[in-house]
């Protein structure tokens, strides 16, 4: 597995070309804060449809949870973009040994009441109003290996355009708690929030 690696200025840089970035293709973001421990740690698991994903939800992170912003990526993308590594990405690799690895060290993180760990559970894009959100296996590895010391919760991001040029992303969270919680009862609870949380991203009129 690639670990992410630490350097201040990169880092800076990054964190600073995101924001940027963000700002200039989207009209806004919109979203609720939510309550959250501010002694745990954060296991934040999202829906997964496009390279603005963990964009979005950095910006998130830096404006509510204000923690130090990790994700879970595919070993490819690390591979081919190594300069991410030092924004926070480590990589994971399906169908491997390395497989645990990354699992195990999502969960050391996550000991750490200053991390957040972002985790896309489909393990690939989909389109961003699909009906079901399926899981790939590992979620609940991370949450036991973590020893109870953080707190889940679920994001939802989908892009409209409305009525501007630009479109406008609005984020949907929930806390979970750090209760313990079965892989398949993640999935379930997961799919029933997207279900909710998409309805009324359909509804709206202006």
């Amino acid at each position: 597995m690639h670990k992410n690696k630490k350097n201040v200025i990169i880092r800076w840089f990054l964190h600073a070309y995101t924001r940027w970035a963000v700002r200039r293709h989207f009209h806004e973001l919109v979203f609720k804060p939510i309550d959250i421990d501010a002694d745990k740690s954060v296991l934040l698991v999202s829906n997964h449809f496009s390279y603005w994903d963990s964009l979005i939800l950095f910006v998130v992170n830096r404006i509510h949870f204000k923690k130090r912003f990790h994700v879970m990526a595919l070993e490819e993308t690390t591979r081919a973009q190594p300069f991410v590594r030092y924004g926070g990405v480590f990589s994971v690799k399906k169908g491997s040994r390395d497989l645990l690895a990354s699992l195990h060290y999502a969960a050391d993180l996550l000991k750490d009441p200053r991390n957040l760990v972002l985790l896309f559970p489909q393990g690939k894009l989909h389109a961003n109003f699909v009906d079901q959100v399926k899981f790939e296996k590992g979620i609940g590895r991370i949450l036991d290996t973590s020893e109870g010391k953080c707190q889940l919760v679920f994001a939802a991001t989908f892009v409209q355009y409305l009525r501007h040029k630009k479109p406008t992303a609005t984020i949907y969270l929930q806390n979970i708690g750090g209760s313990k919680i079965s892989s398949d009862q993640i999935e379930n609870q997961y799919q029933e929030f997207y279900a909710g949380k998409k309805a009324e991203q359909n509804a709206i009129v202006l």
